[in-house]
């Protein structure tokens, strides 16, 4: 497996849309903490298939939605033709016009290049500007990961180097970087949030195939589906509960404010 920097994922949109909306849909709540605003300027970082930068456009913001997946954004303009989609980086992207507030769900975990990706926003967000943000914190999907690794071990292959996993820091890690940049930290929150799977007979091998295809690239089909049935396995006595299973989702809500001026 080749090591990584961002993780590049092979994303399946309508399948993200029809069995893992619980991404967006638990989203919803964060919109709570942004409180966008009539005529705001808004970025939506890592918009996926854009249904939260709907809801954000629809509280009267002018809001951008970027991804740098080109399958995500595709199906975000289909959906919501009238609002602005684009595929752009979290590390990269810049804007001709600052905002008031940059928002991001369920994405700065899948970047590694952590400081560099709060430098973007930093630099793109207006003086006194906000930065909402949740993302996988500290142990999450932690038992997944150790069985799956289990299983890639069992079956001849390497276990992944940490490198080549998420990105989930702990509260005072990120916190941490976002002052060391100049933002104020007015909110942090790190807390459980078990995430029923929709799929009741095989939701750790669908959430596998879709938010971790990229550490079973090379491997052959049936292999891989023996890895994954062993993953399930492992996990039966303690992520299928009454009939469903569980995801450990350990999660970070940050809110932060640009108080410095380059």
């Amino acid at each position: 497996m080749n090591k990584v920097e961002n993780i590049v994922n092979k994303w399946d949109s309508q399948l993200y849309d029809n069995a893992h909306d619980f991404v967006f849909k638990y989203g919803e709540d964060l919109i709570n903490l942004l409180q966008p605003k009539a005529g705001e300027y808004i970025l939506d970082l890592g918009c996926g298939t854009g249904h939260l930068t709907r809801s954000i456009a629809d509280a009267g913001a002018d809001v951008v939605g970027i991804d740098s997946s080109a399958e995500m954004i595709q199906q975000a303009k289909r959906l919501f033709p009238d609002l602005d989609f684009r595929v752009q980086s979290a590390t990269e992207f810049v804007s001709d016009k600052r905002f008031d507030a940059v928002f991001s769900n369920a994405v700065l975990h899948w970047v590694h290049e952590k400081e560099k990706a709060i430098d973007c926003v930093y630099l793109n967000l207006k003086k006194n500007g906000r930065f909402v943000l949740e993302m996988g914190g500290k142990r999450c999907v932690e038992g997944i990961i150790q069985a799956f690794r289990k299983a890639l071990v069992a079956h001849g292959y390497n276990e992944p180097a940490e490198k080549q996993l998420w990105y989930f820091p702990s509260l005072s890690e990120y916190t941490s970087l976002l002052e060391k940049r100049g933002f104020r930290v007015t909110y942090a929150s790190h807390f459980n949030r078990e995430t029923v799977l929709k799929n009741t007979e095989h939701g750790i091998r669908e959430w596998l195939k879709m938010f971790a295809s990229f550490l079973l690239e090379g491997i052959d089909s049936k292999t891989v589906e023996s890895i994954l049935a062993d993953t399930e396995q492992t996990l039966q006595p303690t992520h299928f509960r009454n009939g469903t299973w569980i995801a450990d989702y350990k999660r970070l809500r940050v809110i932060a404010i640009k108080s410095n001026e380059y």
